[in-house]
């Protein structure tokens, strides 16, 4: 039986973008079961498949992995590529990942992804600030260490799919970070799985206002890409 990846919209989901991105592009195959926010009553129909009613939740057989780090490790004890070959890039990456996983909150609360919209982000939090700062020397230090094109080698795994959502904000919020971070960034967004992502994304017809909201609070749209 082939996975069955339960995600919500691909315009906002920034957590089921990472697993979905990593299974695409090592060609695992796996069902996409997609279910739209709904506003403050999101959880409830998320309780159907996900013991914590969040996103995205992974099920294989009755086997239920329901976080996306998780999610990622699970998927590497079948599919070894999941993570770079070498075992310093290896520990490197799991790093990485983990960071990304418990840290950037200023990213996280400042920039909510959406892939439809770009946003005059106006002058950044001293909090953005240092998080931006940090995003740009950790992807400088993997793309050096391991010679790149990708953040651990020669090969996309699953920390280029944990950092996939952070490229979407770097072009939704028009943010700016050192050359090789940029082209870093551009890469990550032609990846043919991140181009999939963000397409299925703009072209969803479910517009979340509170998501909306968030994304936008009060500074300038420049433009919408679903128009």
């Amino acid at each position: 039986m082939a996975y069955r990846l339960f995600i919500a919209n691909k315009n906002y989901s920034s957590w089921s973008m990472r697993p979905w991105v990593l299974l695409r592009a090592l060609e695992i195959p796996f069902e996409e079961v997609l279910t739209p926010f709904e506003g403050a009553g999101k959880q409830q129909a998320f309780t159907r498949f996900s013991p914590t009613a969040k996103v995205p939740c992974l099920h294989d057989d009755d086997q239920v992995v329901w976080d996306s780090l998780a999610i990622m490790e699970f998927t590497a004890e079948d599919h070894p590529a999941a993570w770079p070959r070498d075992r310093n890039a290896r520990a490197w990456a799991r790093c990485a990942s983990a960071e990304m996983h418990s840290g950037f909150a200023a990213i996280r609360e400042e920039c909510s992804m959406n892939c439809s919209l770009t946003i005059d982000l106006g002058t950044p939090s001293k909090a953005l600030e240092k998080d931006l700062t940090r995003l740009d020397s950790l992807w400088q230090e993997g793309l050096d260490a391991f010679g790149g094109p990708w953040l651990a080698g020669d090969a996309f795994t699953a920390v280029d799919a944990m950092f996939a959502p952070v490229a979407v904000r770097v072009r939704g919020y028009g943010i700016e970070l050192g050359t090789a971070a940029m082209a870093y960034a551009e890469r990550l967004l032609a990846h043919p799985a991140v181009v999939e992502w963000i397409g299925q994304g703009i072209a969803e017809p479910w517009v979340d206002e509170p998501h909306e909201a968030d994304c936008i609070r009060g500074r300038r749209v420049i433009e919408d890409r679903r128009s």
